[in-house]
């Protein structure tokens, strides 16, 4: 039996003798396990835990330039989007070795600089990021980091490593289009506060009614939308800026004040929602009298009576693959596209079915009255 440290604690050559291999193959095994087969694998695993062995982190770090850290920046913890794509990140780092370390940015580049400069400090083995549109010191930072660096839910020309996304512009436009193919002439936005994604939502709806010629800008309805400053410690997240409740007094608003729309496209699917609650409580039937549409397609959308039409955006798939290009890359294995469009889908449900396409009757020529 071979010896072990004065502190009692089985080293990672214990291990390596009892499992009959070197221990460089152990060291393998425990940071990269695709890269041994499963039969060593299941060798060295089971005398780890004969042994009770915990690796020493702090040696592996001393031992390489990088940690086993992937460090991941999302503009928020509580949103549905972004526990998706978190959900996928974890399912992609499963037997790999590398741990998962979440910073939240609260969309707030500021933020976002001091958290890039701080996670560098630790020599992670790569970083994925939320977004494209990084400060000038934050994209320097990460174009320095040497390690892979992954942007993601966004798609650029340009991107600092590697982008895996989709157009919010192009996304945008397309649902517009919709809203105009069946019917409606009067569409609004509504949104809280706005993100650069956000933004380009916006323009693609702007270039849907300019290319059809009926833009008009008093139809952008926003609220609240002031961006939280890196001081305001009490914002936590964007949920505070996009509530059902704001969706709601947005459609009451255009209701009451006018100018008269009949359809509106939401800028994420919770004022979609609120949207439709404002149009029941003033009798406003939906499709017939008032189109809604949101974005990012959570499943109550399709709950919703009449369900409700969406851009679906592919959120698990993103977390997903953004893991894998980690993984690859840290192997030695082609970096591939730098470019990964991942494309988005309009799904088209009883809100918006204006011509009875889905089963609702065809609209008639009904005016909407406040009671």
């Amino acid at each position: 039996m071979r010896k072990r440290k004065s502190n009692g604690r089985p080293t990672i050559a214990d291990v390596a003798f009892r499992a009959g291999v070197g221990a460089i193959t152990v060291s393998r095994a425990l940071r990269h396990p695709d890269q041994v087969s499963e039969a060593l694998r299941k060798t060295i695993g089971d005398a780890v835990r004969e042994l009770d062995y915990v690796p020493n982190l702090n040696a592996r770090a001393l031992a390489s330039s990088h940690s086993n850290v992937v460090a991941v920046l999302v503009p928020s913890l509580t949103q549905n989007i972004f526990s998706d794509v978190l959900r996928g990140i974890y399912d992609g780092v499963e037997d790999s070795g590398l741990r998962i370390e979440i910073a939240n940015t609260r969309y707030n580049v500021e933020v976002e600089e001091r958290q890039i400069f701080e996670i560098l400090r630790h020599e992670p083995s790569a970083i994925i990021v939320s977004g494209t549109e990084q400060t000038a010191a934050s994209r320097k930072m990460l174009e320095n980091a040497g390690c892979p660096v992954i942007q993601i839910m966004d798609i650029t020309d340009d991107p600092i490593h590697k982008v895996i996304g989709f157009s919010h512009f192009h996304a945008g436009k397309a649902m517009t289009q919709h809203l105009l193919d069946v019917g409606y002439q009067r569409v609004a936005f509504f949104s809280g506060w706005m993100n650069s994604r956000s933004q380009g939502r916006l323009a693609g709806f702007v270039e849907a009614l300019e290319e059809a010629g009926i833009y008009d800008p008093k139809l952008i309805c926003e609220m609240g939308n002031e961006k939280p400053s890196a001081s305001q410690g009490s914002i936590k997240d964007y949920h505070q800026f996009s509530t059902a409740r704001m969706g709601r007094e947005l459609m009451l608003r255009a209701l009451e004040n006018g100018p008269r729309i009949d359809a509106v496209f939401c800028n994420n699917d919770v004022l979609a929602l609120g949207a439709l609650f404002a149009c029941a409580s003033c009798q406003v039937e939906v499709p017939r009298q008032m189109g809604i549409a949101g974005f990012n397609d959570f499943d109550y959308m399709e709950a919703a009576q009449p369900a409700m039409s969406s851009v679906r955006i592919h959120r698990w798939q993103c977390g997903y693959q953004a893991m894998q290009a980690v993984r690859n890359e840290l192997n030695g294995e082609p970096v591939g596209e730098r470019i990964v469009d991942l494309g988005f889908e309009v799904v088209k449900r009883g809100s918006t079915d204006r011509n009875g396409t889905l089963g609702v009757p065809p609209p008639g020529d009904i005016p909407f009255t406040l009671s």
